[in-house]
């Protein structure tokens, strides 16, 4: 009020309001609670962000290409601005991308950010789990977070390759041709699957009607739906965090959301922005123009599709030619094998692999510090190997121009692939294997010699190097232990009996060992059993703790549960081994204790949770 008798102003009006509606709904509560949650600030977190604003820039990009485009095959005759395809038989789908790029105002650079948002989109999505898959952390509590991750993975190429389909010019429609014939070589279904998303024999008249709305409404909800759960299970769970000296299993540090991480993640949206803008000003991608309309009995020689359809096209390519007839019934293997099968058996073992570690190691603790990569060389090196693989195939995609370029024989090239295929793998698992060994013992040899930071004389006029020990961050980042805990004993047996249990307890066992035996873990990078994990797997109640490390129980004594089986003797150290803590807190609420004071940063969920109370 201003004390005069016109009564209060709208500015007091609106001011009023709004703190109504804050009070009614609660808003002030959860928008201060969410002001204050911390993000890690480490570059390979924003990943995860650069998928996000692609996202968020295919769509807008999208609705506007929607709104010009014709997704019909009915035939018309081009009478548009590029006159070297004036009057030429088209379908309307085609002529409506050539309208949309030289006729619409800004139509062609709609169309270059749109398509470079999509490639970026995808790599970012493959980026940010080899990051994930590296570090562990698909481990518990986030298994659920890497399904939706890889699941992302799938529709995010199916998505790609559908509006990558949709202009229906000479290059994409080799792609929809390729793709008819991958769905019909699926045994028994693959004839009433081609049907029903050709309308009958290929190429039909109702494909670009369908790919259209599993383009732009489908596939684009689905991708909205799960990025949306994927951000709500990282909200309640909590980032993961690189080690280091402030950092627990049991707390968040980095910046809050309100001012620092809002600062950074608006201007890392406008910098991707303006790379992608950029991209799609300078350099031309996916000319339709200079590919002309579809016709089925032309294949452009050198074509290639977009990166992530590459690896289709390669396994297509390396794949020798086998085909059966068993019952009346043609099996087109050359084609299944590779183009369906193969895929398939990728995505089931990229969601099942952290359950199958989990399996293969017996680790069931919940884990908020993330893995070096070195530090579990096993993981990696079966990382490197996939992607030896992948590489190996994507090049096999473009065998023709490799065979041109080098002037080798085609078939040459082709066998070059086919062995690659399985000898780059198994070589690069090895060497990164070692690599990550040596990285593992030289810093070993760092922890117990200190830095080098200059050269001295001794009296016997010898030059020997000055050492000094190791700022705080950097050993709590590079002090480990090996859990001894976790290394399973090879099952013996008095009569060796082959039984189908006495094999898998000896697989595990073999694997067990491979992946345990050089494992480390930095000193408070040890994990935690929540109770009620703690109940259902091991038959413990109350919280979990290792005698060694009574400060991730918040400062309690040391506690031995009965059953959980802790090995007689203390985990191995490496170089300056810390305590062999094991075991985090448990039973003190969903996120455990404040181990660190607040601030701008080192700020924790479990003291957020604790003020609110």
């Amino acid at each position: 009020m201003n004390g005069s008798s016109r009564g209060p102003t709208m500015a007091y009006l609106l001011k009023m309001q709004a703190r109504d509606i804050a009070d009614r709904y609660r808003i002030a509560k959860v928008a201060r609670s969410a002001m204050r949650k911390v993000f890690p600030d480490h570059w390979s977190f924003f990943l995860g962000e650069l998928a996000l604003y692609s996202f968020v820039i295919l769509i807008i990009t999208g609705t506007w290409l929607a709104l010009f485009f014709r997704p019909s095959l009915a035939l018309v005759q081009y009478h548009g601005s590029y006159k070297l395809l004036d009057g030429l038989s088209m379908s309307e789908a085609y002529d409506s991308t050539l309208r949309i790029s030289f006729d619409v105002r800004a139509g062609l650079l709609i169309r270059q950010l749109h398509h470079w948002a999509a490639l970026i989109f995808i790599a970012s999505i493959s980026f940010h789990m080899v990051r994930i898959f590296m570090t562990g952390a698909f481990r518990r509590p986030r298994e659920m977070n890497w399904i939706i991750g890889v699941t992302l993975l799938g529709l995010a190429v199916l998505e790609g390759f559908l509006g990558y389909s949709l202009p229906d010019d000479d290059l994409s429609g080799t792609g929809v041709r390729i793709a008819a014939s991958v769905i019909e070589s699926i045994p028994l279904i693959g004839t009433y699957l081609l049907f029903f998303f050709f309308g009958g024999q290929y190429p039909g008249s109702v494909w670009v009607h369908r790919f259209y709305i599993l383009h732009v409404f489908v596939v684009p909800a689905l991708l909205a739906a799960l990025i949306g759960a994927h951000l709500l299970i990282i909200w309640h769970q909590g980032h993961t965090q690189w080690p280091g000296k402030r950092q627990r299993e049991n707390n968040e540090v980095g910046d809050p959301m309100y001012p620092y991480f809002m600062a950074k993640t608006g201007a890392l949206f406008f910098f991707v922005f303006g790379v992608i803008s950029v991209l799609s000003a300078y350099f031309q991608i996916n000319p339709i123009w200079l590919y002309g309309p579809y016709d089925p009995v032309k294949v452009q020689a050198g074509s290639q599709p977009d990166w992530y359809i590459g690896y289709l096209e390669g396994t297509l390519r390396m794949m020798p030619g086998i085909v059966t007839n068993i019952g009346g019934h043609t099996f087109v293997w050359n084609v299944f094998i590779p183009a369906v099968l193969f895929p398939a058996l990728f995505f089931m073992i990229a969601m099942a692999y952290p359950f199958i570690e989990e399996w293969i190691t017996g680790d069931i603790r919940h884990h908020q510090i993330l893995d070096r990569p070195r530090n579990m060389p096993t993981r990696t090196a079966f990382g490197v190997a996939v992607i030896a693989m992948g590489g190996d195939i994507l090049a096999a995609g473009a065998d023709d121009l490799i065979s041109w370029k080098l002037n080798a024989p085609l078939f040459a090239v082709v066998w070059f692939f086919r062995v690659g295929f399985f000898v780059f793998p198994i070589v690069l698992f090895f060497v990164t294997r070692r690599i990550c060994l040596g990285l593992q013992r030289s810093e070993a040899r760092r922890l117990a010699g200190g830095a080098t930071f200059g050269i001295a004389r001794d009296p016997s006029g010898a030059y020997t190097p000055v050492t000094e020990p190791i700022s705080g961050e950097e050993r709590a980042m590079k002090e480990v232990h090996r859990p001894a805990h976790l290394i399973a004993p090879v099952p013996r047996h008095v009569l060796p009996m082959p039984t189908p249990e006495r094999v898998t307890a000896h697989l595990r066992a073999r694997l067990n060992h491979a992946y345990t035996r050089t494992r480390l873990e930095t000193k408070y990078g040890v994990g935690r059993i929540e109770a009620a994990v703690a109940e259902r797997e091991l038959g413990t109640k109350g919280p979990i703790t290792h005698p060694d490390a009574p400060e991730l129980n918040g400062g309690k004594g040391p506690g031995r549960p009965a059953g959980l089986g802790w090995p007689g003797e203390p985990a191995e150290p490496v170089g300056h081994g810390g305590p062999t803590g094991v075991m985090g807190p448990a039973g003190r609420g969903r996120h455990g204790g404040s181990a660190e004071p607040g601030g701008r940063r080192g700020q924790e969920r479990g003291s957020q949770e604790e003020e609110e109370r």
